[in-house]
């Protein structure tokens, strides 16, 4: 499930990751707008997330602002200067689904047909080539962070795009002239537009939840994260998420397959929706230890939005997080028939430790793993995985991206959702991105 920018704290943000993090509330899309073919099931609506971190992530804080310096440095304030007089609107954000398959211990290259004139088409998209000159701020993008986030996708990638994975590596140390003109010169540029020929489409943002949890269930502690079920796949669709609760049959199915407790059902909710996510477990002695939970299955239900829903019954106004929450502490006796509305259940599995833990975001479906704000999820129909694209947005955005991720919800030939980080304000950060969007492949020549 899924942008070197790196884990953002619950707290002690600098000035710098607070421009960052407010960089897409500006000049948003509309409510009305959606992806071409995206599936009827997946609602936008704002849900800016309230996860409560621990404090032991704030010693992450240091490299993020070291991060966005290096990635931003003057460009982003000028950007944020001349978007300044623009009014802050509080945009609608796509639920992501999660990851639409699960992580690969290699990526293999979508076939390329290339037709007369040099456009290349493929399942969901058509590729224009323009000249280096059509990206917009392609001068003036800070290349080493997503210099980084392509060595990673080296380390997964098959085909064509794996030829020049030496050249990478050795340009990792080259000064950013370097590379852009190794870019240039062994690379084309291609305009992304739908099979229609439409060559916008949209951005939506995702992040990495941090939540406390407990290994045995306790009175605060009772709402289960589950490992994959036995028998998971035998039916298609699989038990829904009432059908988990009521069913004997899949009641047993899952009884033994409790990876966490979780205080909050809505928080548990979160965590389904990105797809990945870290676990703060109290351990025997007292001492706390970090789990980085991956995507490993789901019911394959299609996913409801509870908030959708309320608004829909006419029951709130507020459909973010913290009005959902707020409701259910209003109508404790509905908290079931709320959670139910949702039948899409995500199943996890706990991941190694990883001393590159603190500065890497979670693997997503390409296996490498992601760097906030410079990974993206795509539709592999459109977009290979592994490959190197660049993106403009309407606030201004025009950066270098690597696409290595998937999502269920994540469908259409110019369509991304832009991994922002990990933790409460990443989270915040993401539910405030809708924005228009454009695409350019950079392909082998």
């Amino acid at each position: 499930m899924k942008f070197a920018t790196k884990v953002i704290a619950a707290h002690a943000i600098s000035t710098g990751a607070r421009a960052y993090l407010s960089l897409f509330s500006l000049r948003s899309v509309s409510v009305g707008s959606s992806p071409p073919l995206r599936p009827e099931n997946i609602v936008h609506q704002m849900i800016p997330t309230k996860i409560k971190p621990a404090p032991s992530a704030s010693s992450s804080s240091s490299v993020m602002v070291r991060c966005l310096k290096l990635g931003w440095g003057i460009g982003i304030v000028g950007m944020l200067a001349a978007c300044g007089s623009a009014p802050m609107v509080k945009a609608p954000v796509i639920e992501r689904a999660t990851p639409a398959v699960k992580p690969q211990t290699s990526t293999p290259v979508t076939p390329v047909v290339r037709q007369a004139g040099g456009d290349i088409v493929q399942a969901r998209s058509r590729w224009i080539p323009v000249a280096w000159s059509d990206l917009p701020g392609f001068t003036d993008d800070n290349f080493y962070e997503a210099w980084n986030a392509w060595i990673r996708s080296c380390e997964r990638v098959q085909g064509t795009l794996a030829e020049f994975c030496p050249d990478v590596r050795r340009l990792s140390i080259a000064g950013e002239a370097a590379q852009r003109s190794w870019l240039q010169e062994r690379f084309q540029p291609y305009r992304v537009e739908s099979l229609q020929g439409d060559p916008e489409g949209l951005l939506t943002g995702y992040f990495e939840p941090m939540i406390d949890g407990r290994r045995t269930p306790t009175a605060e502690f009772r709402f289960p994260v589950y490992g994959v079920p036995s028998g998971l796949g035998q039916r298609k669709p699989w038990f829904s998420r009432q059908e988990m609760e009521t069913v004997p049959e899949a009641m047993a199915t899952v009884r033994d397959k409790v990876l966490f407790y979780l205080a909050d059902p809505v928080d548990a909710q979160v965590l389904q929706i990105q797809g990945s996510g870290r676990v703060r477990v109290l351990q025997e002695g007292g001492t706390q230890r970090w789990i980085r939970l991956g995507f490993a299955g789901s019911n394959d239900h299609p996913y409801r939005s509870m908030g959708r829903w309320l608004l829909d019954q006419g029951l709130v106004r507020d459909a973010s997080w913290a009005g959902v929450k707020s409701w259910l502490l209003q109508n404790p006796q509905r908290q079931q028939e709320l959670l139910w509305v949702n039948p899409r259940v995500v199943f996890f599995k706990e991941l190694p430790p990883d001393p590159q833990d603190t500065v890497t975001g979670p693997r997503g479906a390409q296996g490498s793993s992601l760097t906030p704000g410079r990974s993206i999820a795509v539709d592999p129909g459109s977009v290979p995985l592994g490959s190197p694209v660049w993106i403009s947005t309407t606030s201004g955005v025009r950066r270098l991206v690597m696409a290595q991720d998937t999502g269920s919800a994540i469908v259409g030939g110019v369509r991304a959702d832009y991994f922002v980080g990990t933790g409460t304000q990443a989270g915040d950060a993401a539910g405030r991105i809708r924005q228009k969007l454009q695409m350019w492949v950079i392909w082998p020549k």
